[in-house]
């Protein structure tokens, strides 16, 4: 077995407390490595479990990764209570501590202005989802209903094709307000956060859900600003979701999709 340095994250070296934790699923120690005024959590690892020919199928293992994805989150979470962190991303691995200390020390002033910028800041990850059908229901709806009492003076065939128009219009609107009533939630937002991150956005076949998912952001907040922010979103789930459209708010979390690059980082 080849041993390696699994890296949890970074943070400030007088900040954190110099401790050796096991986990309650694993016994790997938790290990505080500092170089100057920067802390390194990490843990050992056998570098063949994310580097030989079975890494990938182990990747897909949910219960192979699960607990350890489990883990790195629990560990980053404890860090942050202490120090403002820079989390390494899942599977960061180094050949040896010297190996690590060598990319501290190269981006050593990155990684303090990080420190310093993400200090009493959150991250909180909001998603824009839509259940299609019950929005074109609903909109439909609405314009049958206004027309009404033209549609009721008409002949059955005449009122079939001026039904079909309507719904097309109502597909056509619901489109047009969906980015309305999408922007003016993000511009009513932008006054409580300090940066925002576009991610992924996936496909309902992709996560198996009905739901389209139309905005996936990461908004870095303060600390101090997170209730307005998370109220803020809540009276805009209340106000959209009888039109199908959703605000799901998550966090708050470390700081992942803010980090910098650090080029050369992982080596597994």
């Amino acid at each position: 077995m080849t041993a390696g340095v699994y890296l949890y994250c970074l943070g400030w070296a007088d900040r954190l407390p110099a401790w050796r934790e096991t986990g309650p699923e694993e016994q790997i120690p938790l290990n505080l490595g500092t170089w100057g005024n920067i802390a390194a959590v990490w843990s050992p690892v056998a570098l063949e479990e994310f580097c030989d020919a079975g890494a990938p199928a182990r990747l897909q293992d949910l219960d192979w990764i699960g607990p350890r994805v489990c883990r790195h989150q629990r560990v980053v979470q404890e860090v942050m209570r202490h120090s403002p962190v820079l989390p390494a991303g899942f599977g960061t691995i180094f050949s040896s501590p010297e190996r690590l200390e060598g990319v501290i020390r190269e981006h050593h002033q990155v990684i303090s202005r990080f420190l310093d910028w993400v200090a009493g800041r959150e991250e909180w990850a909001v998603k824009g989802l839509l259940d299609r059908s019950r929005a074109r229901e609903e909109f439909t709806a609405a314009h049958l209903a206004r027309e009404a009492e033209t549609l009721a003076s008409l002949t059955p065939g005449r009122r079939y094709f001026q039904e079909q128009r309507l719904r097309q219009q109502a597909e056509q609107d619901l489109s047009r307000w969906l980015k309305v009533a999408c922007r003016e939630v993000l511009q009513a937002l932008q006054g409580k956060v300090r940066e925002v991150r576009e991610r992924r956005v996936w496909s309902p076949e992709a996560r198996n859900s009905g739901r389209e998912m139309l905005v996936n952001l990461a908004f870095l907040v303060d600390q101090e600003e997170a209730p307005d922010f998370n109220r803020q979103l809540a009276a805009a789930h209340a106000r959209y979701q009888r039109w199908g459209l959703a605000f799901a708010v998550t966090g708050p979390w470390p700081p992942y999709s803010f980090c910098p690059a650090l080029t050369g980082e992982a080596e597994g």
